[in-house]
């Protein structure tokens, strides 16, 4: 479903992405995992498509789709999804509103009808009650005064909402008490389908306690230098992320 091949990514005039190739089966999670400063973060924004990360070479395709040549609003409508490490606060914006004007600007851009009140109000309430949330937090505006565990639920309800092909979760355990990690996990877990694949990135092994991995990639210095099962994650909260650092400079020098 995702391929990835020798991409190349620089921030301003620095390279941060290095020749890294990745391939997410549909039906499938992968865990990336890497030291702060491995480019993980700079993976999932090329990925969706943030401005201020320029693709210096390779490719990125979802189902055969060149994803580069897409804008964010494009990729969203084909089903591409990031969960944020920080999710933004929108004062003045209340959620149900930003979540249905996101549906219906998706359905119109693949050519479906919008989706009814009544219809989302019905949809909503049951994603709701399943992450435990209260329906006057979504009157609220967007994420403005919730608690971290709050906003992760948040993106969890717009995923669950949208129903990309496509998830990216960006460090999605960063800042949850275990109750909340749990909650989210479980809402993640829901979305598993042999049509969607997930690309979970994040730095410990707790995450992947709750969201079970087909495969783990370590990322070290802007690419992949090790791939496994999920036994590799335990090794990596074990024994960190020297080794790998050591053999991703190994193979730059050459």
């Amino acid at each position: 479903m995702l391929n990835i091949s020798n991409l190349h990514v620089s921030v301003g005039s620095k390279p941060i992405i290095d020749g890294l190739s990745l391939a997410v089966p549909a039906g499938e999670v992968h865990a990336v995992m890497g030291p702060n400063g491995a480019g993980k973060s700079t993976l999932s924004y090329t990925l969706a498509g943030r401005g201020g990360y320029e693709v210096t070479g390779g490719s990125a395709t979802l189902n055969g789709e060149d994803l580069l040549t897409l804008g964010p609003d494009e990729r969203a409508a084909k089903g591409v999804f990031l969960s944020f490490q920080y999710p933004l606060e929108i004062p003045g914006v209340p959620a149900l509103t930003f979540i249905r004007t996101a549906m219906n600007a998706q359905r119109k851009a693949r050519g479906e009808p919008e989706v009814s009140a009544p219809d989302f109000l019905k949809r909503v309430r049951a994603a709701a009650a399943n992450l435990r949330m209260d329906m006057d937090m979504l009157k609220r505006g967007l994420n403005v005064g919730f608690s971290g565990g709050e906003k992760k639920r948040m993106e969890i309800l717009q995923m669950a909402l949208l129903e990309p092909r496509l998830l990216i979760l960006d460090e999605t355990d960063s800042g949850l008490d275990i109750d909340a990690l749990r909650i989210v996990s479980e809402g993640v877990n829901a979305m598993r389908s042999p049509d969607r694949a997930m690309l979970v990135i994040t730095h410990y092994q707790r995450l992947l306690d709750y969201i079970k991995p087909d495969r783990v990639h370590v990322l070290a210095a802007g690419r992949i230098v090790a791939s496994g099962g999920p036994e590799l994650a335990l090794e990596l909260e074990r024994e960190g992320y020297d080794k790998y650092a050591s053999s991703s400079q190994s193979v730059a020098a050459a």
